[in-house]
């Protein structure tokens, strides 16, 4: 951590990094430490009524002024002064923003528990009541494919726990959303998204004839556990022919552990041999595995994740697919915890998989209550970026309780329609 350095109001200029020992409400700006960028900021910091600000000498790109034997004096030209007006009430629709996003949480968060909702009334009576599963499974595919397909924009959430530890159900949904986002980024077919998202919603019933002993065993399995369990996507084709699904759904149930190399199982299966449909459920079931398995003591982060299945497991899968899924997820994906170039500590919240690069940001922020917690727009704040990820375990307990970074990754959509958001060009 670099050493600041206590400057005068006088010695501001364009260049400074500066640091303001104010609460975030207290003053006009994204964060308490920035880069001045231009004279207007200049005349904003001399409006707040200081006598001097912290400088870091490292990350600013000039020195400051020579101090003036006079104290510089607060703006007092009608023209600043209207200026300074602006930029707070800029810092006003800003919270207002932040109070809006909330409120979309809550809505979305709301969307997110009624749907598994309806995925576990889907896997409950799925064998009592098929045919009313299966329309009820359709139905809510259909939902997910018109809001990926048909709206300009889908912003993907990482949510909170609500929905209590139903694993099964989340990871159908997780699996579900992150295949639909890719074939929304490959511009699939209609008539094919709902094979892929009834595919991907159904691919792991044929678990629904393994043993408890063997789903939820935390030691790694015996040969022959292991290949009892390979069993379930035979099991799970057998399901689906019992309900009817159609051939474009039962190749998923098959495939989706086919591996491009032809590592996987259950017919090894290498290359193009395995169908489209099923390379893409492959890739968003194999993440999900690595992010949520059985054992939590396993579990990486969304970062971890994308940077292994990259770097060691590429060949493990479609090299094309592979790429549409980290654009589209971003470097960091939601649920990453991250430190931005200024130094703030901050929980990936919500990617735009239009702009996976400028994703919103939960900040800490000990001055704010957690509940009202700041959530910072990377596309709008142009002069910070993400520096890094963090492990949670590296995390101080306060900013770890703050940011309450989920024990399990769960992902739910927005749709922005038109007008539903206000966006820079």
């Amino acid at each position: 951590m670099t050493e600041t350095i206590e400057i005068t109001m006088d010695q501001l200029r364009v260049g400074l990094y500066v640091h303001l020992d104010l609460k975030w409400f207290e003053h006009p700006f994204a964060f308490n430490n920035f880069l001045i960028r231009t004279e207007e900021q200049v005349d904003a910091i001399r409006s707040l009524g200081l006598q001097t600000v912290r400088c870091d000498p490292v990350r600013s790109e000039a020195k400051p002024l020579a101090p003036s034997s006079a104290p510089a004096e607060a703006p007092s030209d009608p023209a600043v002064l209207t200026m300074s007006s602006s930029v707070l009430e800029a810092k006003r629709a800003m919270v207002e923003r932040v109070k809006q996003r909330r409120a979309a949480a809550e809505r979305i968060a709301s969307a997110f528990v009624s749907t598994t909702d309806t995925i576990r009334n889907v896997e409950k009576n799925l064998l009592s009541r098929p045919q009313e599963s299966v329309r009820q499974a359709t139905e809510l595919v259909a939902r997910i494919a018109d809001a990926f397909l048909g709206t300009p924009e889908i912003a993907i959430h990482v949510m909170g726990e609500r929905a209590g530890g139903e694993e099964m159900y989340l990871h159908s949904l997780n699996v579900t959303l992150l295949a639909m986002m890719m074939a929304r980024d490959i511009r699939l077919p209609a008539d094919l998204a709902g094979p892929l998202g009834l595919g991907a919603l159904f691919h792991d019933i044929g678990r629904l004839e393994l043993p408890g002993t063997i789903l939820n065993k935390m030691e790694p399995l015996t040969t022959a556990e292991r290949h009892l369990y390979e069993m379930h996507c035979q099991y799970g084709v057998s399901l689906g022919q019992h309900l009817q699904l159609a051939p474009p759904v039962l190749a998923i149930i098959r495939e989706h552990h086919e591996l491009f190399d032809g590592s996987g199982y259950p017919a090894r299966l290498q290359g193009e041999a395995i169908g489209m449909l099923s390379r893409i459920v492959a890739i968003a079931d194999y993440y999900d595995e690595l992010c949520n398995p059985a054992n939590g003591l396993e579990a990486m982060t969304p970062h971890e994740a994308l940077s292994v299945m990259f770097a060691r497991l590429r060949s493990k899968f479609d090299p094309r697919l592979l790429q549409v899924f980290i654009r589209c997820l971003g470097v960091y994906p939601p649920g990453t915890i991250v430190q931005l170039s200024n130094g703030v500590i901050g929980m990936v919240a919500t990617v735009n998989t239009a702009r996976p690069l400028k994703p919103m940001v939960l900040v800490y922020d000990a001055d704010i209550p957690k509940d009202e917690a700041i959530l910072v727009d990377l596309e709008r704040e142009r002069d910070v970026n993400i520096a890094k990820a963090i492990r949670p375990a590296q995390l101080p307990r306060e900013i770890y309780n703050y940011l309450s970074p989920r024990r399990r990754v769960s992902y739910y959509f927005d749709a922005v329609g038109p007008g539903q958001e206000e966006r820079p060009q």
